[in-house]
């Protein structure tokens, strides 16, 4: 074999070793959807995350009638959008740096969202800003106070 084609293998060996590694070191954590729960009702427990690049997020609607999905304005460019389903469980993998902001439809007026950030909060500012109901933009600023005390 030519020195050119083993070093070409060997790049790739620890290429795919490298890969490995992040997704051995990846998370997963469990956000519960609830009609009531230790900061009121309509509410996503918890309703706020520090997670790392490549981790997942599991939605698990604990009691009936909610869903889990993206609110637009509120993540990163190049991120693709989600929307689970009413009463169903989804997993989300973030693995661009940002702010996400997540919202349970139904009930996405009466401030049922959360926040997830990945690494570097690096769109927080346009997260901020994104047109929602009164009692969710509340929340959001209450969350994102969390975020620049840490």
């Amino acid at each position: 074999m030519s020195r050119l084609r083993l070093t070409m293998m060997a790049l790739c060996a620890t290429a795919a070793l490298a890969l490995g590694a992040v997704a051995a070191h990846a998370e997963t954590f469990e956000v519960k959807m609830l009609n009531k729960g230790e900061k009121g009702t309509m509410v996503f427990e918890p309703d706020l995350l520090q997670i790392a690049p490549g981790d997942t997020v599991k939605f698990v609607p604990a009691d009936k009638g909610h869903n889990a999905e993206s609110i637009e304005g509120m993540f990163p460019e190049g991120f693709e959008p989600f929307k689970g389903k009413i009463n169903e469980e989804i997993d989300v993998t973030f693995d661009l740096e940002g702010a996400y902001g997540v919202r349970c439809k139904p009930h996405f007026g009466l401030g049922m969202v959360m926040l997830i950030t990945v690494g570097t909060p690096v769109n927080a500012a346009a997260a901020e800003n994104a047109k929602m109901p009164k009692k969710a933009k509340e929340k959001f600023e209450a969350l994102f106070e969390q975020i620049e005390a840490n």
